[in-house]
């Protein structure tokens, strides 16, 4: 497993923030380690693992999907049972217990499809702290279902109306409000991205994916599989499912990024497929910029992906050929989520869905005894609107 030297993966990563930002992060990084190492809150977040998010998550075996691909053998590791209905739970229940280790009242988040978003107003309902989640006015839009679960959980949702108006300007903003509120807020990130120790905490956080996953799927066939899928947008969801089989070289990592309308046609947010290395949110990694590095608008149908830069370690996973990355259109992920509805009663959120459509193509390059997991990060009732009339 890659450990960041000075907080990089290899070139990637650092801390690219405001000076008033340098305490807080330096804060953060000694309670994270501080805590790894304590036995009693290590004991405490697996009880709030098992009793409320509802961990761990079922290994599932999609054989209707198999069939329909030509019988190859596609399991999904089900992180859209999670409480909320995603894996952005196990991220934000580990920071809040952090937060109150560090005596911070107040929590603030970004969001984009929305879920780390009702993570985060979960989290705070629980543990009682004030709460505002930053979300763009597109994604509002997209994801009003989301809006009104995160209001009845308390939260205040603050519209942003700057840039694309999408997950990229709602980062912006919630940063500007912990530059100026660092004494008593602590800044839940939502993925693998930002500065130093976020990428690697939240890694950290999300790897129980990975680490379940592993011991479930030996458990039920006693080798490893041929494949492992999981979509990326920040990329969370992935690191967390890669990190646990980095060493088993015989297990191919693909991680799958949203070509939008096509990666040619610009209208994508295929960072690590189509973009170069930049500086974006605190943190250096592939970002779509354009000639003059300023950061391009993004197009993604789902709302998770749409973001134009990714998380430092899969820059470094990407250079390093450990993990392949692809680019998979909106139609295809349509055509999935609906297939996926169809075929297994299982309807998976528009995110994961790119990476289903993958699976298929892949599927029938193995044929029968190829065997693939996809980590199904998250369930589609969000995306009802998106994906009809499509």
């Amino acid at each position: 497993m890659s450990h960041p030297e000075h907080g990089r993966f290899g070139a990637y990563g650092g801390q690219y923030v405001p000076e008033t930002l340098m305490a807080a992060l330096g804060e953060l990084e000694d309670v994270w380690h501080e805590a790894k190492a304590d036995t009693q809150f290590q004991l405490e977040l697996a009880g709030h693992r098992r009793a409320f998010v509802g961990r761990p998550t079922p290994l599932y075996a999609a054989t209707r999907l198999s069939a329909h691909f030509g019988g190859a053998h596609i399991h999904f590791k089900r992180e859209d049972l999670c409480h909320t209905g995603a894996h952005k739970l196990n991220n934000a229940v580990g920071q809040a217990l952090l937060a109150l280790r560090m005596g911070k009242k107040r929590i603030i988040a970004e969001t984009g499809a929305g879920q780390h978003g009702v993570a985060v107003a979960t989290v705070c309902a629980r543990f009682g702290f004030e709460c505002a989640v930053y979300m763009g006015t597109e994604d509002m839009r997209r994801q009003s279902m989301n809006v009104r679960r995160m209001k009845l959980l308390g939260a205040e949702v603050v519209e942003v109306t700057a840039g694309t108006k999408t997950l990229k300007d709602a980062t912006s903003e919630a940063i500007r409000d912990w530059v100026t509120n660092v004494g008593t807020t602590h800044y839940i990130i939502g993925s693998v991205v930002g500065p130093h120790p976020y990428p690697e905490m939240v890694r950290d956080l999300q790897r129980v994916i990975g680490d379940e996953a592993r011991e479930q799927y030996l458990s039920v066939d006693g080798k490893l599989p041929d494949a492992i899928i999981a979509c990326v947008g920040g990329g969370s969801n992935a690191i967390g499912m890669f990190t646990a089989f980095l060493d088993d070289k015989d297990v191919a990592l693909i991680g799958v990024e949203a070509a939008g309308e096509g990666v040619r046609t610009g209208r994508h947010a295929a960072s690590l497929v189509g973009g170069r290395p930049g500086v974006l949110h605190g943190s250096y990694s592939y970002v779509l910029q354009d000639g003059d590095g300023q950061i391009l608008p993004t197009h993604s149908i789902s709302a998770g992906l749409d973001y134009p830069g990714v998380g430092p370690e899969h820059s470094f996973l990407r250079d390093s050929e450990r993990v392949q990355y692809v680019a998979v259109t909106d139609k295809d992920a349509v055509a999935a989520f609906k297939l996926c509805t169809r075929l297994e009663g299982i309807m998976p959120a528009l995110e994961p869905s790119h990476a289903l459509h993958h699976a298929g193509v892949m599927a029938r390059e193995f044929g029968p005894g190829g065997r693939i997991l996809i980590c199904l990060s998250g369930r589609g009732d969000k995306d009802m609107d998106s994906v009809e009339g499509v």
